[in-house]
Protein backbone atom coordinates (compact mmCIF):
# COMPACT_ATOMS: atom_id res chain seq x y z
CA UNK A 1 0.00 0.00 0.00
CA UNK A 2 1.39 3.45 -0.92
CA UNK A 3 2.10 6.19 1.59
CA UNK A 4 -0.75 8.26 0.11
CA UNK A 5 -3.19 5.38 0.53
CA UNK A 6 -2.03 4.88 4.14
CA UNK A 7 -2.61 8.57 4.88
CA UNK A 8 -6.05 8.58 3.28
CA UNK A 9 -7.03 5.53 5.34
CA UNK A 10 -5.79 7.13 8.55
CA UNK A 11 -7.68 10.33 7.83
CA UNK A 12 -10.89 8.38 7.18
CA UNK A 13 -10.44 6.72 10.56
CA UNK A 14 -9.78 10.07 12.23
CA UNK A 15 -12.90 11.55 10.69
CA UNK A 16 -15.01 8.74 12.08
CA UNK A 17 -15.82 7.10 8.73
CA UNK A 18 -14.27 3.76 9.55
CA UNK A 19 -14.17 1.61 12.69
CA UNK A 20 -10.81 0.97 14.30
CA UNK A 21 -9.92 -1.75 16.78
CA UNK A 22 -7.93 0.57 19.09
CA UNK A 23 -9.68 3.93 19.76
CA UNK A 24 -7.57 6.78 18.45
CA UNK A 25 -8.31 9.11 21.38
CA UNK A 26 -7.61 11.96 18.99
CA UNK A 27 -9.23 14.50 21.31
CA UNK A 28 -6.87 13.58 24.14
CA UNK A 29 -3.91 13.71 21.79
CA UNK A 30 -4.87 17.15 20.48
CA UNK A 31 -5.18 18.48 24.03
CA UNK A 32 -1.83 16.91 24.94
CA UNK A 33 -0.12 18.67 22.02
CA UNK A 34 -1.80 21.96 22.89
CA UNK A 35 -0.79 21.86 26.57
CA UNK A 36 2.75 20.74 25.79
CA UNK A 37 3.15 23.91 23.71
CA UNK A 38 1.33 26.03 26.32
CA UNK A 39 -1.28 27.06 23.75
CA UNK A 40 -4.78 28.17 24.63
CA UNK A 41 -7.78 27.12 22.55
CA UNK A 42 -7.68 30.61 21.04
CA UNK A 43 -4.03 30.10 20.04
CA UNK A 44 -4.91 26.86 18.25
CA UNK A 45 -7.94 28.48 16.67
CA UNK A 46 -5.80 31.25 15.19
CA UNK A 47 -3.23 28.76 13.94
CA UNK A 48 -5.72 26.37 12.32
CA UNK A 49 -8.71 28.50 11.41
CA UNK A 50 -10.99 26.18 13.42
CA UNK A 51 -13.47 27.73 15.85
CA UNK A 52 -12.70 27.48 19.58
CA UNK A 53 -16.02 25.72 20.14
CA UNK A 54 -15.12 23.12 17.51
CA UNK A 55 -11.70 22.53 19.07
CA UNK A 56 -13.25 22.16 22.53
CA UNK A 57 -15.74 19.60 21.24
CA UNK A 58 -12.94 17.64 19.54
CA UNK A 59 -10.84 17.62 22.71
CA UNK A 60 -13.80 16.45 24.79
CA UNK A 61 -14.76 13.74 22.24
CA UNK A 62 -18.11 15.38 21.57
CA UNK A 63 -17.48 15.33 17.83
CA UNK A 64 -15.07 13.59 15.46
CA UNK A 65 -12.98 15.93 13.29
CA UNK A 66 -13.74 15.96 9.58
CA UNK A 67 -11.12 15.23 6.92
CA UNK A 68 -10.78 18.98 6.38
CA UNK A 69 -10.40 19.69 10.13
CA UNK A 70 -7.62 17.10 10.48
CA UNK A 71 -5.77 18.70 7.56
CA UNK A 72 -6.09 22.14 9.19
CA UNK A 73 -4.79 20.76 12.50
CA UNK A 74 -1.77 19.19 10.85
CA UNK A 75 -0.93 22.29 8.81
CA UNK A 76 -1.68 24.86 11.50
CA UNK A 77 0.15 23.10 14.33
CA UNK A 78 3.16 22.20 12.21
CA UNK A 79 2.93 18.46 12.87
CA UNK A 80 2.59 15.39 10.69
CA UNK A 81 -0.22 12.84 10.70
CA UNK A 82 1.57 10.19 12.81
CA UNK A 83 2.17 12.79 15.53
CA UNK A 84 -1.52 13.66 15.67
CA UNK A 85 -2.69 10.05 15.63
CA UNK A 86 -0.15 8.62 18.07
CA UNK A 87 -1.61 7.52 21.44
CA UNK A 88 -1.57 10.19 24.17
CA UNK A 89 0.96 9.72 26.93
CA UNK A 90 -0.23 8.72 30.37
CA UNK A 91 1.14 11.97 31.78
CA UNK A 92 -0.19 14.64 29.44
CA UNK A 93 1.11 17.64 31.35
CA UNK A 94 4.65 18.87 30.91
CA UNK A 95 6.56 18.40 34.17
CA UNK A 96 9.31 20.55 35.61
CA UNK A 97 7.91 23.96 34.64
CA UNK A 98 8.73 27.08 36.63
CA UNK A 99 8.18 30.82 36.37
CA UNK A 100 10.17 33.23 38.54
CA UNK A 101 8.70 36.63 39.40
CA UNK A 102 11.22 39.06 40.87
CA UNK A 103 10.10 41.70 43.36
CA UNK A 104 8.09 44.36 41.56
CA UNK A 105 8.09 42.49 38.24
CA UNK A 106 4.56 41.11 38.36
CA UNK A 107 1.88 42.22 35.91
CA UNK A 108 0.02 45.19 37.39
CA UNK A 109 -3.76 45.26 37.24
CA UNK A 110 -5.15 48.25 39.19
CA UNK A 111 -8.85 48.69 39.96
CA UNK A 112 -10.71 51.42 41.90
CA UNK A 113 -10.55 49.34 45.12
CA UNK A 114 -7.49 47.10 44.70
CA UNK A 115 -4.05 47.24 43.12
CA UNK A 116 -3.25 43.73 41.92
CA UNK A 117 0.15 42.39 40.94
CA UNK A 118 -0.24 39.12 39.04
CA UNK A 119 2.54 36.65 39.84
CA UNK A 120 3.91 33.88 37.60
CA UNK A 121 1.92 35.58 34.86
CA UNK A 122 4.12 34.29 32.02
CA UNK A 123 3.33 30.65 32.77
CA UNK A 124 0.36 29.48 30.68
CA UNK A 125 -2.06 26.64 31.50
CA UNK A 126 -1.46 26.70 35.25
CA UNK A 127 -4.10 25.42 37.65
CA UNK A 128 -3.79 28.32 40.09
CA UNK A 129 -3.55 32.09 39.72
CA UNK A 130 -1.46 33.80 42.41
CA UNK A 131 -1.48 37.55 42.92
CA UNK A 132 -0.43 40.10 45.53
CA UNK A 133 -2.90 42.85 46.25
CA UNK A 134 -2.67 46.25 47.90
CA UNK A 135 -6.13 46.89 49.36
CA UNK A 136 -6.96 50.52 48.60
CA UNK A 137 -10.62 50.43 49.65
CA UNK A 138 -11.35 51.95 53.06
CA UNK A 139 -15.10 51.49 53.22
CA UNK A 140 -17.46 48.74 52.09
CA UNK A 141 -19.57 51.40 50.35
CA UNK A 142 -16.79 51.85 47.78
CA UNK A 143 -17.96 48.59 46.17
CA UNK A 144 -20.95 49.02 43.85
CA UNK A 145 -21.64 45.27 44.06
CA UNK A 146 -20.23 42.08 45.53
CA UNK A 147 -17.01 40.76 44.03
CA UNK A 148 -17.51 37.18 42.84
CA UNK A 149 -15.90 34.79 40.37
CA UNK A 150 -15.82 31.07 39.68
CA UNK A 151 -13.69 28.73 41.75
CA UNK A 152 -12.04 28.83 45.16
CA UNK A 153 -9.62 31.23 46.80
CA UNK A 154 -6.95 31.14 49.49
CA UNK A 155 -5.96 34.48 51.05
CA UNK A 156 -3.29 35.41 53.60
CA UNK A 157 -2.60 38.88 55.03
CA UNK A 158 1.04 39.91 54.45
CA UNK A 159 0.90 43.40 55.96
CA UNK A 160 -1.66 45.54 57.71
CA UNK A 161 -5.18 44.63 58.72
CA UNK A 162 -8.33 44.03 56.69
CA UNK A 163 -12.03 43.51 57.13
CA UNK A 164 -13.33 40.68 54.96
CA UNK A 165 -16.98 41.08 54.00
CA UNK A 166 -18.75 37.99 52.65
CA UNK A 167 -22.26 37.41 51.40
CA UNK A 168 -23.32 34.77 53.94
CA UNK A 169 -21.24 35.62 57.03
CA UNK A 170 -20.60 38.48 59.43
CA UNK A 171 -17.61 40.71 58.56
CA UNK A 172 -14.33 39.12 59.64
CA UNK A 173 -11.26 40.96 60.93
CA UNK A 174 -7.93 39.57 59.64
CA UNK A 175 -4.47 40.72 60.73
CA UNK A 176 -0.98 39.96 59.46
CA UNK A 177 -0.45 36.20 59.24
CA UNK A 178 -4.16 35.32 59.27
CA UNK A 179 -5.43 33.28 56.33
CA UNK A 180 -8.75 32.06 54.99
CA UNK A 181 -10.02 29.71 52.27
CA UNK A 182 -13.43 30.34 50.70
CA UNK A 183 -15.64 29.71 47.69
CA UNK A 184 -15.04 32.75 45.52
CA UNK A 185 -18.42 32.63 43.79
CA UNK A 186 -19.75 33.78 47.18
CA UNK A 187 -19.89 37.58 47.16
CA UNK A 188 -16.88 39.08 48.96
CA UNK A 189 -14.95 42.32 49.42
CA UNK A 190 -11.79 43.44 51.25
CA UNK A 191 -11.34 46.73 53.08
CA UNK A 192 -8.15 48.04 54.72
CA UNK A 193 -8.67 49.10 58.34
CA UNK A 194 -5.00 49.60 59.27
CA UNK A 195 -3.26 52.97 59.07
CA UNK A 196 -1.42 51.88 55.93
CA UNK A 197 -3.03 50.03 53.01
CA UNK A 198 -3.06 46.31 53.76
CA UNK A 199 -1.29 43.83 51.47
CA UNK A 200 -2.64 40.33 50.88
CA UNK A 201 -1.56 37.31 48.86
CA UNK A 202 -4.36 35.44 47.09
CA UNK A 203 -4.26 32.18 45.18
CA UNK A 204 -7.32 31.36 43.07
CA UNK A 205 -8.27 28.39 40.99
CA UNK A 206 -8.03 29.00 37.26
CA UNK A 207 -10.91 30.62 35.40
CA UNK A 208 -11.13 33.83 37.35
CA UNK A 209 -9.96 37.35 36.59
CA UNK A 210 -8.62 39.78 39.19
CA UNK A 211 -11.42 41.46 41.17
Amino acid sequence: MSATTDQDAALRIASGRKAFVEPLRLGERLKEIRLANQWTLEDVSQRTGLARSTLSKIENDQISPTFSAVQKLIGGLGIDLPQLLSPPKTQARTLGRRDLTRVGEGQLHPTPTYEHELLSWQLAQKRMIPFKTIVRARHFEEFSEWVRHDGEEFLIVLDGEIMLYTEFYEPLNLVRGDSIYFDSDMGHALVSISEEDAVVLSVCTRGMQPD
